[in-house]
């Protein structure tokens, strides 16, 4: 059986026919968000190749970041981009992602892994949370039905990406005895890196892209890009945030509660107002 069969969606199950383009085109901040996240996912593989290294010895988790992950993270790159050169045709998309992907292979090395695997696994959470977040994000700042099934799609894979990550550093934990207390260190390190190199580095490349004659001008680009994060702040699922965020820290059921509201509350504050 060949693998695309196995995927749980494929690019030909959306119809870009059924673009209302009317209700995107003009929408800039959504162009960089959706461009951006395109780039990143098209350059997947290249991470991907670090983590497979990473876990040499562990093949079951081997297998699946090789066989299922990496397809699906290069099939949401596939999807975004065919989606955003239909919106905007006359965007040089191919030329966009290869000064972004020379960039990103510059700085995506294997030094930038966790060296204790299970707290990689841990910091993978927060990464997937971090992705699962966009998504659902993007879908509720659009009514264009076609994007809104696509980001739909994507999240739910980003979503089960997470359980398999916690699932797999749920064994680490235990067999390697990792504390709480590391795991929550890697977890606030990983959160603060959530406004990462990689992002910054793709709406570069697409602010460059498309506005060529202001590729040196800082502050233009400070006020475009942080213009499309607000936009996106605002609609940040906090609930389902700290949720995911919460979990690897195993903690018992009343601290989790307990900390559940006053921190989906500060999530709020932080990206909604």
């Amino acid at each position: 059986m060949s693998y695309v069969a196995t995927l749980p969606w494929t690019l030909e199950n959306l119809d870009l026919s059924r673009i209302d383009v009317a209700k995107v085109r003009h929408n800039e901040d959504l162009f960089f968000l959706l461009c951006s996240s395109s780039f990143v996912e098209s350059g997947s593989d290249l991470y991907t190749h670090n983590l497979v290294d990473h876990f040499a010895g562990d093949d079951e988790l081997q297998g699946w970041l090789r066989d299922h992950w990496e397809h699906e993270e290069m099939q949401h790159g596939r999807a975004l981009a065919a989606y955003v050169r239909h919106v905007w045709p006359e965007f040089d998309w191919e030329a966009g992602f290869q000064n972004f992907f020379a960039h990103y292979g510059s700085v995506c090395t294997a030094e930038e892994l966790e060296p204790n695997r299970g707290l990689e696994l841990a910091a993978r959470c927060v990464v997937e949370t971090g992705t699962a977040s966009l998504y659902r994000a993007l879908n509720d700042v659009t009514d264009e039905p076609v994007l809104r099934e696509l980001t739909n799609l994507i999240k739910s894979d980003e979503v089960r990406h997470y359980k398999h990550f916690y699932q797999a550093f749920r064994v680490y934990r235990e067999r390697d005895r990792i504390s709480r207390f590391s795991t929550l260190r890697t977890l606030v390190k990983r959160l603060s890196e959530i406004k990462n190199e990689d992002s910054d580095i793709a709406l570069r490349h697409v602010f460059n892209t498309r506005y060529p004659e202001k590729a040196h001008d800082d502050a233009e680009f400070r006020r475009v890009t942080t213009k499309a994060e607000g936009m996106l702040k605002r609609h940040i699922p906090a609930e389902m945030t700290v949720k995911m965020l919460l979990r690897p820290l195993d903690l018992p059921a009343r601290v989790n509660n307990f900390l559940e509201k006053p921190l989906t509350r500060i999530t709020e504050k932080l990206f909604l107002h």
